[in-house]
C-alpha cells in the first residue's frame, strides 16, 4: 500500500483528487494539508511515501515546503502538481528535489502513473519534465557559447558593481557609490570576470544585457 499525503490549499481540489485515488485499490490517502508549515509538521508524524505537493500556499509554499521535505525526510517522495506549466518552475523544482512533476489539468490516472513511478522507481518522467529539462540544457548550452559559466551565481552587490560598470562609471566612482575602496571594486570587478568566465568588459556588458540585469 502506497502511502500518500496531499498538500494544497485548494479544499474541492484535494477532495477531487482523493476521491478519485480511493478507487485504486494500491493507493492510500493518509493526511491532508492546506500549507507548507502543516505539511512539514505532519510528517514528523506521519509516514508517507508520496506527498502530492502544490506550489502555491500560504505561510510556507511549495518551494520551501519541498527544501525542508527533502532536508528532513529524504526517504519521502515529492510529486508536484501545479497550476504553473513554465520550465524555469519545473526546473527549479526538480533541481530542489521533486521526484516529478504535473500540472493541474493531469488526469487521475496521469497522477496515479506519477504516485507508482515515484514510489517503485524513484522519478517520474513525462511530457512536461523532458521538455523542461532539454530547455535547460539549452540554455546552458547557449550560456558555455557565449563564453559565460551558466553555474555562476553573482551577488548582490556583484550585480550592483556589474550594472554601475555597464554604465561607464569610472572605477572611482563605483567605489563612491558604494563606499568601498576603487582597490575593492577593482577586486570585485576581477571575481565576477572569474566567476562568468569573461574575459573583457565588453563580454560583461553582453552578459548583463543577455541576463537583464539592466532592467529595474
Amino acid at each position: 500500500m502506497i502511502k500518500v499525503v496531499i498538500a494544497d490549499d485548494h479544499v474541492l481540489y484535494r477532495a477531487g483528487v482523493k476521491t478519485a485515488l480511493a478507487a485504486k485499490p494500491d493507493v492510500r490517502i493518509v493526511a491532508e494539508a492546506d500549507n507548507g508549515v502543516q505539511l512539514v509538521h505532519m510528517l514528523k508524524y506521519q509516514k508517507p511515501d508520496v506527498v502530492l505537493l502544490d506550489i502555491q500556499m500560504p505561510l510556507m509554499d511549495g518551494i520551501g515546503a519541498l527544501q525542508e521535505i527533502k532536508r528532513d525526510f529524504p526517504d519521502v517522495k515529492v510529486v508536484v502538481l501545479s497550476m504553473h506549466d513554465d520550465n524555469s518552475m519545473i526546473t527549479r523544482m526538480m533541481e530542489l528535489g521533486a521526484n516529478g512533476y504535473l500540472t493541474k489539468t493531469a488526469d487521475l490516472e496521469a497522477i496515479y502513473e506519477a504516485i507508482r513511478n515515484c514510489y517503485y522507481n524513484e522519478f517520474h518522467f513525462n511530457a512536461t519534465t523532458n521538455m523542461a529539462l532539454i530547455d535547460n540544457l539549452r540554455n546552458k548550452k547557449q550560456a558555455i557559447q557565449d563564453g559565460a559559466n551558466p553555474e555562476a551565481k553573482l551577488s548582490e552587490k556583484e550585480i550592483t558593481v556589474l550594472k554601475l560598470m555597464c554604465e561607464e562609471r569610472s572605477t572611482r566612482e563605483i567605489a563612491d557609490m558604494v563606499d568601498a575602496s576603487p582597490r575593492t571594486i577593482e577586486a570585485i570587478r576581477d571575481r565576477i570576470k572569474a566567476k562568468l568566465n569573461i574575459k573583457t568588459t565588453a563580454g560583461l556588458i553582453l552578459y548583463a544585457v543577455k541576463h537583464n540585469l539592466l532592467e529595474g
